[in-house]
């Protein structure tokens, strides 16, 4: 079969790869539509992941059609719609009995595609566990919506899960690329009042808006900490969401919250986000209270498995959110997920998320 596969650190190229076979527990799957993703450029361009030598397939944003099932899989069949979500750990491991499956048998096991195995960037491609971790498609949910599901809106939602935000408060998203446009939405549904959303992009704020933002802050007009603490009072916000940036956002983050707040973090922070700042990612003294402001920093990888892409099936059946907004560009073919993970590393403007359909 054919696949899109990071080769060396900065290579990328199509190969030949023999098809994979299912395991009992396993299913083989069609992809019917990818989609690349930030991630996929940390791992090639910015030092991400080192394969020490191994050619492995890129991509974790798919939804298909199951080509093969296991002998001990129940659930799904030959021919069946599946979302696939990003994260696919293992769910016999201790870790994901304790609660923390996104870290099941090593630290971000969870993540099985590319980090562990070939990703989906594929003709076909393998998902272990495949009871655990696929979820029907509903016939009548768009592709776009199906997609995005995968990984950018567990991830955006599991930001304000993480920000435990509560009815009313004031939450600022730092970020309002896919994954801070889905924490926006996430802020919105779990009742927050104001929702400050950080960015400049007029297509960016243009969904924010439609996805609960009340107050756009651009960075662009001035210090972000300035705008937000002017605007609660010199008080700051209750918790934030923090989906871009770099070291210094870390600690504007810490300086616009209140006392007894929360910090969420959902951005990856790797090598181009220091800007030579070193290893450390500050936390300032006087924000944080000298250490006794009761300000809670937590950061983790997003939510998998079958339960969690079912929830947000729900979410987005019961007419409460829309994310196939978030497709901007649309690719048609295979071969095209080269361009659209080009077009992921260039950044364009106007570009929210790409999306490559397969016959």
């Amino acid at each position: 079969m054919k696949g899109f596969a990071m080769t060396a650190p900065n290579k990328v190229e199509w190969i030949e790869k023999e098809k994979p076979k299912a395991g009992p527990k396993d299913a083989i799957i069609k992809p019917t539509a990818l989609a690349p993703c930030s991630s996929d450029i940390h791992t090639v361009w910015e030092g991400g992941l080192d394969l020490q030598g191994e050619i492995r397939i890129l991509g974790h944003e798919a939804i298909g059609i199951v080509d093969s099932v296991g002998s001990e899989v129940k659930d799904f069949k030959p021919g069946d719609k599946v979302i696939v979500p990003a994260i696919t750990p293992n769910w016999s491991a201790k870790a994901s009995q304790c609660g923390f499956h996104q870290h099941a048998d090593c630290l971000l096991g969870g993540y099985q595609f590319t980090f562990v195995r070939d990703g989906s960037m594929s003709e076909y491609f393998l998902v272990n566990d495949a009871d655990a971790n696929l979820a029907i498609q509903p016939d009548e949910m768009s592709d776009e919506s199906a997609l995005m599901l995968t990984d950018m809106v567990t991830t955006g939602f599991s930001g304000a899960e993480n920000a435990n935000i509560q009815i009313g408060d004031n939450v600022a998203v730092i970020g309002i690329g896919p994954v801070g446009l889905n924490a926006v939405a996430g802020a919105e549904l779990r009742g927050a009042g104001r929702i400050f959303a950080v960015g400049s992009r007029p297509d960016c704020i243009n969904i924010a808006k439609k996805y609960g933002a009340t107050d756009i802050v651009n960075y662009r007009e001035g210090d972000i900490v300035e705008q937000i603490l002017a605007e609660t009072n010199g008080v700051g916000v209750d918790a934030v969401v923090l989906a871009g940036g770099n070291a210094e956002t870390f600690a504007q983050a810490i300086q616009m919250t209140k006392p007894g707040s929360t910090i969420s973090n959902i951005n990856y922070f790797g090598t181009q986000n220091y800007k030579n700042a070193g290893d450390i990612l500050p936390i300032p003294r006087d924000a944080w209270g000298a250490g006794m402001a009761h300000k809670t920093v937590v950061g983790g990888l997003c939510p998998g498995g079958r339960v969690r892409m079912e929830k947000l099936v729900n979410v987005v059946e019961s007419g409460r959110f829309d994310p196939g907004l978030l497709i901007t560009h649309r690719f048609k073919g295979l071969e095209k997920v080269e361009d659209a993970l080009y077009l992921m590393k260039d950044k364009p403007r106007d570009l929210i998320k790409p999306m490559v359909k397969i016959d």
